[in-house]
């Protein structure tokens, strides 16, 4: 049974990863989230995980991984690159080669120190963004790498995997913390927590999901 197992949470204080974190809180017995600190573009996101794991009482590892932004440049780890969708089959400028490969090799690290057998991690094939760090074959293929290298068995947990964000919205609602997530949690490439700037890529997905969301919900709830 989950609820009687230990787990961690691959945590930004993002929509997706704020999301699994509750779903994991309601799945096992007990939670722990990792942050990490990539010397990322807004240092607000560690600011933001931090205030959420408090919050909610979770214990919270923050580890320091700015090596990862002296070899992956990218719109994320570097102020002198725009932020912008990619063209003519170009990956997206805020695509950070390696991450979630780097991070849930390291969460697995760490998930064996702390005896916790299952990690979660808000990455999505459906609303991907062309990430291929994203895709659950990735997933599926690095929980196998993971297992036969530290001879454990990890289960590597993606509730969103097949969620567009439309349903990632319907699935924080189920979890009675749709308003939490909207208000407290930092999507924004430009750093700003909540609703955001509204412009970037990450604003417009999340924006248009929740919009979609709300719509489906009139004269549903009363």
């Amino acid at each position: 049974m989950l609820k009687d197992e230990k787990a961690i949470v691959v945590f930004s204080g993002g929509q997706d990863s704020t999301t699994c974190l509750f779903w994991a809180l309601k799945t096992f017995k007990e939670v722990e989230v990792v942050t990490f600190n990539y010397n990322q573009r807004h240092k607000n996101e560690i600011e933001c995980a931090k205030a959420i794991a408090q919050e909610v009482n979770v214990r919270h590892h923050l580890l320091d991984m700015q090596l990862l932004n002296q070899l992956a440049p990218s719109a994320l780890t570097r102020n002198d690159i725009d932020i912008k969708d990619g063209g003519d089959g170009e990956q997206l400028s805020t695509f950070v080669p390696g991450r979630n490969l780097i991070f849930l090799s390291f969460a697995a690290v760490l998930a064996s120190q702390v005896n916790a057998k299952h990690m979660i991690t808000g990455v999505s094939e459906t609303d991907f963004s062309g990430y291929p760090d994203c895709r659950d074959a990735f997933i599926k293929s690095l929980n196998v790498t993971i297992n036969l290298s530290m001879d454990q068995e990890f289960v590597i947990h993606t509730p969103l995997m097949w969620l567009d964000k439309e349903e990632t919205w319907k699935l924080a609602d189920e979890l009675d913390v749709l308003d939490y997530v909207r208000e407290k949690t930092l999507t924004c490439y430009e750093g700003v927590i909540g609703d955001g700037c509204g412009e970037c890529p990450a604003c417009k997905l999340r924006k248009n999901g929740l919009e979609k969301y709300l719509a489906s919900q009139k004269g549903v709830k009363k």
